[in-house]
């Protein structure tokens, strides 16, 4: 045990002190809060190319009246259009047609956009939009309808979901006001630990590999193998680089939030209302807001984090020594040929691959056949299950997935120790599928 916690010592201190670690763990949280305000001001960006446009409205329904859109400047004239066609393009950018409307009953109708410019697609909707809303008003105000008994008749009709039995303990929400965000946070929560839990196990698996590898190629691997056990050698760098991993992590966890809300107080910018104003729609008053805001906190605390938390370490610890040790074994059995590494890896990625594409489709029916057989099956549970924690799936569907995790945990060390420790010795003779098999079989 104290060659293993030496080995750990060793493969953990190694790393956190390189300077690619120090750069990387705080660049990188540098590097997402730089990449969240480019985005933001990509979609800030309205465009510095403003468009006067000349409006022939021969249906009388814009009524002299059309209010400026962002880049678009309207003005109104009587001349028909072929007396249009000469004025110069420094003065007009456009002209928009709007012909007579066939009837008030009628619920298409075309207009039309001259000019010798292309126009964008969001140019287009946002012109769209202007002239349907217009004709909106006025089919309104020709028929005496009431525009706001016809706005009551657009009902919006949100879904609270409720435990069927009567028994309900102090935390169930029982609100008057039904919240939308349930599913949607419960989503968002899975989304997030299960694309973590992929990151997670994928890269450090890999940095075992590559460990793996690299000792083994240097031939430091010979003389560490003289005072240690082949086991200890291969424990001791799974649980150092996962110890490095998790660093990282608790590192990034703190950095994160400060760098982005620094990022945003010094710049004076908000993504998300970027984002509403690129898209066209009108940003939400303070008191919505402040509702929502308000529902939204109320999910998180009716969350159950007892659960989730030592769950999703239970599913990360089992998960990352299922691949780092498997990844362990691989890295061990192969030469320094790069080709031949990725066709040992291949049968490990694939896995790993595939419980990803199957989260994103247990996010969507988290109680289908698929994503509970998956999140019950230990080379996928490890990212699938997170992803359905927050939907609440029945305690024996938990229990036997994290039973068989670690059974599945330990059968994968044992195996991996068996090719460790011929591969990690065997030099000039390609480890194939049927030699790590070979090792694998060999008894002692």
């Amino acid at each position: 045990m104290n060659k293993l916690s030496l080995v750990i010592k060793r493969e953990y201190l190694s790393r956190v002190k390189k300077k690619s670690f120090i750069i990387t763990t705080l660049l990188a949280p540098l590097a997402l809060a730089l990449f969240m305000i480019i985005v933001g001001l990509i979609f800030s960006y309205q465009g510095d190319d403003a468009k006067n446009v000349v409006i022939v409205d021969k249906s009388h329904v814009l009524d002299g009246k059309m209010k400026d859109q962002r880049n678009f400047y309207f003005s109104f004239t009587d001349k028909e259009l072929e007396d249009l066609t000469g004025i110069s393009e420094e003065d007009v950018d456009g002209i928009l047609v709007v012909p007579p409307l066939p009837s008030l009953e009628t619920n298409k109708h075309t207009i039309y956009y001259y000019s010798d410019k292309q126009l964008d697609l969001e140019s287009t909707e946002r012109l769209q939009n202007a002239v349907r809303d217009k004709v909106r008003e006025y089919k309104i105000k020709e028929l005496n309808l009431d525009a706001k008994q016809l706005e009551n008749l657009n009902t919006q009709i949100t879904l609270d979901p409720e435990p069927l039995s009567t028994e309900s303990s102090d935390d169930q929400r029982k609100s008057d006001n039904p919240s939308p965000f349930t599913s949607i946070i419960a989503a968002a929560i899975g989304g997030i630990m299960g694309f973590a839990m992929y990151m997670i196990v994928f890269i450090n698996g890999m940095m075992v590999m590559r460990s793996v590898m690299e000792e083994k190629m240097n031939r430091v691997v010979e003389v560490m193998i003289s005072s240690v056990r082949p086991f200890n050698l291969m424990m001791g760098k799974i649980i150092g680089v996962g110890a490095v991993g998790l660093t990282q992590i608790l590192i990034w966890l703190v950095l994160l939030p400060l760098i982005i809300t620094g990022a945003n107080l010094l710049f004076g910018f908000d993504t998300q209302q970027s984002m509403m104003e690129a898209s066209g729609n009108q940003m939400i008053n303070p008191e919505d807001m402040e509702v929502i805001a308000t529902q939204i906190m109320t999910e998180l605390r009716a969350v159950n984090w007892w659960l989730i938390v030592p769950c999703f370490i239970i599913f990360f610890f089992g998960g990352y020594v299922i691949y780092a040790s498997l990844f362990a074994g691989v890295g061990s059995a192969i030469g320094d040929d790069l080709a031949e590494s990725q066709a040992l890896t291949l049968p490990l990625t694939i896995p790993v691959i595939i419980a990803l594409y199957i989260m994103f489709a247990a996010l969507r029916v988290p109680n289908s056949t698929m994503a509970v057989w998956s999140s019950i099956f230990p080379f996928f549970s490890p990212i699938v299950m997170p992803a359905r924690l927050a939907f609440d799936p029945p305690v024996w569907q938990i229990v036997l997935s994290i039973a068989l995790l670690i059974a599945a945990a330990i059968f994968c060390v044992w195996i991996s120790s068996r090719i460790y420790r011929t591969g990690i010795l065997m030099y000039g003779k390609k480890g194939s599928f049927k030699e790590i098999w070979k090792w694998m079989t060999t008894r002692d």
